[in-house]
């Protein structure tokens, strides 16, 4: 499970006017409709989703991706943002995201690829093609091309724009927005990009700034990268307490020498939840636990942090997909 800024579900909201209930949409993902527009501030991939089918219930969604990428501004985005419009090039501003979309998000990867035709902008995105996550990956192609538009000192348009998922009711909207043929139904999200586009001066490129803003963004990369010791610490901890039942964040933040309140901002800053990681950390106890004989299933589910069997299999049935008995049956 990954988290996306809160700054996507507050534009994808602005945007949509009095057609829905601002107020109660923002509040299903625990946002304030007058709260403060704070890129760092995470959300969770799930919930973010349920936001925008929560919305399609209120209006037609369709267009929505293509009026919130419209919409999307460069210094929205913070230092990237900066960073995007400081590029020399836009092939320099899309590499900008290609190496530092974790500070954004961390469920969706994106990556350029040369091609005989020009270069593809692939976003990589893993899970069930629910409404929310087609929207949502939509809106950041949609992004793409608007921010490109601000910078370019021509007409931008891709040459192509391909999404994984099938195509809605109409796509009239979606091929006037991008300027070009757009494919659903193909084998990856991404926009086919020429090499001309990619290699013209930005309107307000500039070395200087670039240089700041990148060694700025360097260091933001660097903290996030620092994720895997207080990982391994949270679930260290999680592992030990879960024989007492399941752990509070609170209890464990005290172990680690936090407050409840850092423990959470310095996971969300890395794209982490502690809900997230205690339910890994029982997952890999059980998975290591069922490869020895000498545990019976009741003291596996106690170990983990279930005080029913019944509890824990269905909670395991969650994670793989199989009962814990029949898993042990496969290691044999």
């Amino acid at each position: 499970m990954g988290q996306v800024t809160s700054l996507f579900a507050r534009k994808v909201v602005s945007v949509a006017g009095d057609a829905i209930h601002a107020k109660s949409v923002l509040a299903s993902v625990g946002l304030d409709v007058d709260g403060e527009w704070d890129p760092k501030h995470m959300l969770e991939e799930d919930d973010y989703y349920g936001m925008i089918e929560l919305m399609s219930e209120q209006m037609d969604i369709t267009p929505l991706p293509l009026i919130v990428g419209e919409a999307m501004r460069p210094d929205e985005y913070g230092a990237l943002g900066l960073a995007w419009k400081a590029a020399p090039n836009l092939l320099g501003s899309f590499s900008r995201v290609e190496r530092y979309w974790r500070l954004w998000t961390s469920f969706s990867q994106y990556e350029l690829v040369d091609t005989d035709e020009g270069t593809l902008f692939v976003e990589h995105r893993a899970g069930v093609r629910r409404l929310g996550m087609r929207i949502s990956i939509e809106a950041d192609l949609a992004s793409g091309v608007s921010l490109s538009r601000q910078v370019s000192p021509r007409g931008f348009a891709p040459l192509e724009v391909y999404f994984r998922h099938a195509a809605p009711g109409t796509t009239e909207h979606h091929e006037a927005y991008f300027g070009c043929p757009v494919h659903f139904g193909a084998d990856m999200d991404a926009m086919l990009l020429s090499r001309q586009s990619l290699t013209e001066p930005n309107l307000l490129g500039d070395e200087g700034i670039t240089q700041f803003l990148v060694s700025h963004l360097d260091v933001e990369l660097a903290e996030i990268d620092d994720a895997p010791p207080l990982k391994a610490k949270t679930k260290g901890e999680i592992a030990r307490a879960l024989s007492e039942g399941l752990p509070k964040m609170s209890d464990i933040a005290l172990s680690l020498g936090l407050s409840a309140r850092s423990l959470h901002r310095r996971l969300a800053e890395q794209g982490l939840s502690f809900h997230t990681l205690t339910e890994e950390t029982r997952q890999d106890i059980a998975v290591n636990m069922l490869r020895e004989d000498q545990y019976a299933l009741s003291e596996i589910a106690f170990l983990t942090g279930y005080s029913e069997q019944s509890a824990f299999n269905r909670a395991f049935k969650r994670w793989t997909g199989s009962t814990p008995a029949n898993y042990r049956k496969t290691l044999k």
